[in-house]
């Protein structure tokens, strides 16, 4: 299993940014995808979580109405929406998989990384 994030950059507070997680490797839509953030120091925080085969989708409680989490089976993609950024969301952004119909809000939970992709945004 693969899972290559990209998308990550420089933005103002306010703006939008949408990060995509391509995923090779594993049969798309029976795999929980989560997206993760972590900034130095800190442990990884969850950020949002699919379930594809559930049509079940989760927020973290510091995004929750700002960034959208979706799959495209088509391309094999799990994409993270991030609509009014704030200069708190500044962090490396993480995609994850396990094979489970729907993951944890732990890192643990899952199995596999991609590397991250980092997301600064300005005052």
């Amino acid at each position: 299993v693969q899972l290559q994030a990209s998308g990550g950059g420089l933005v103002q507070a306010g703006g939008p940014l949408k990060l995509r997680c391509a995923a090779s490797g594993l049969t798309f839509g029976t795999y929980a995808m989560a997206w993760f953030r972590q900034t130095p120091g800190k442990e990884r925080e969850f950020v949002a979580r699919i379930s594809q085969s559930r049509g079940i989708t989760d927020y973290g409680h510091s995004v929750k109405g700002r960034f959208t989490i979706s799959g495209d089976g088509a391309e094999n993609t799990v994409n993270l929406q991030m609509n009014t950024l704030k200069p708190e969301d500044t962090a490396a952004y993480y995609c994850a998989a396990t094979n489970a119909v729907i993951g944890g809000t732990v890192a643990s939970s899952y199995d596999y990384w991609g590397k991250g992709t980092l997301v600064t945004v300005s005052s």
